[in-house]
């Protein structure tokens, strides 16, 4: 059912051709790169977007567009696994909260509502400030961090869906708490979960992005899209292409993500 509003939504579709653009792209970089994005030719620093450099290169003489394919591709790892560790343990927490209710959920919300008063960026800086960046820990800390997002949105969608005609109907028949859970009230959340999915999407690339830019992310050789920002801010009047080719990338990213959850939230408003 989602999937064919979203069909019908403009926006939705513009969004999901974009994003599937550029996993495409991730996905054949090791065939359509020209250059591994670690690989420095000191005969050609700064150069300028030319036939052999499509995004020209870097100060250390690294393929732009060699490195924007690794930095996308890190961004879609990361954002990927952040919103799997996140909306798979804020469905099951905000699940069996909102169903049973009681001094567990109580507890939890309460605990949900202290973690979402402070900003997860702010919360992640700290954390990698006093460990070390790198994927994995970046990974780990932003899940954590995104858990009690999801787990509030669920959690609201089981309270409410527990006391529908169609739950009060399958507890009548027999079925267990489980199978209600699973096979009667997720399948009706979705159209909310969707949109919040998108948006960790969005909150991910950003998170990993900053934390990057400031050093406490991905760490070289790996490319991110952050630390390449960064460089770039060195040379946005010698070489601009540097941060309009990585900036350029990055907003496309989040515009896709953004259009996509955009034409979800429409479609269920209209259906």
């Amino acid at each position: 059912r989602v999937m064919k509003q979203m069909s019908k939504n403009k926006l939705a579709i513009l969004g999901l051709i974009i994003l599937l653009t550029e996993f495409v792209l991730v996905l054949l970089a090791p065939v359509i790169a020209p250059y591994d994005y670690a690989y420095m030719d000191v005969m050609a620093m700064q150069q300028g977007p030319s036939a052999a450099h499509w995004f020209g290169t870097d100060e250390l003489g690294r393929d732009i567009f060699s490195r924007v394919l690794g930095g996308a591709g890190t961004s879609f790892l990361v954002a990927l696994a952040v919103v799997a560790i996140g909306c798979v343990f804020g469905l099951l927490i905000g699940g069996l909260c909102g169903y049973y209710g009681g001094v567990a959920d109580a507890i939890l919300t309460r605990l949900c509502d202290t973690l979402t008063a402070f900003p997860s960026v702010l919360l992640a800086l700290v954390i990698l400030s006093l460990t070390k960046g790198g994927t994995y820990n970046i990974i780990l800390v932003l899940g954590i961090l995104f858990i009690p997002s999801f787990a509030r949105v669920v959690r609201a969608e089981f309270a409410r869906c527990k006391e529908q005609n169609y739950v009060k109907s399958a507890r009548l028949m027999g079925a267990s708490n489980l199978r209600i859970m699973a096979l009667h009230i997720l399948p009706n959340i979705m159209q909310v979960l969707l949109p919040s999915i998108t948006i960790g999407f969005n909150n991910a690339i950003l998170s990993e992005a900053s934390m990057s830019f400031l050093g406490l992310g991905i760490q070289p050789p790996e490319a991110s899209l952050g630390s390449m920002l960064s460089d770039s801010q060195t040379y946005l009047l010698s070489a601009p292409w540097y941060a309009l080719c990585t900036g350029g990338t990055m907003v496309l990213l989040i515009l896709g993500f953004s259009m996509l959850g955009e034409g979800i939230s429409q479609s269920d408003r209209r259906k």
